[in-house]
């Protein structure tokens, strides 16, 4: 029973730091992606260019970031339960 208890709770902490990591990294991307312009502007020429294409880069994968903090509420208690009902299936396997 206590070897169910410390995995159920490294199961839920491991749930709290997902659901918070996109939130974590939001900024780290914006302030990325704003310096990779930058500094595209300053060298000029094909630097430029690369930095446009690196910025379309980073708005998309901050959009994709963006839809996971959005759907968090939805994919994360599913997960929760899978991950849930995996662990129920394995120990009551053990025991059988």
């Amino acid at each position: 029973m206590k070897t169910f208890l410390i995995v159920l709770l490294a199961l839920i902490g491991a749930v709290v730091v997902v659901h918070l990591l996109p939130l974590a990294l939001a900024p780290v991307i914006v302030i990325l992606g704003l310096l990779l312009l930058i500094g595209g502007l300053l060298a000029g020429g094909v630097a430029t260019i690369v930095a446009a294409v690196l910025a379309v880069l980073v708005s998309l994968l901050a959009g994709g970031l963006a839809l996971v903090v959005v759907l968090a509420p939805i994919w994360i208690p599913v997960l929760a339960i899978v991950g849930l009902i995996a662990l129920i299936k394995r120990l009551s396997a053990k025991s059988a």
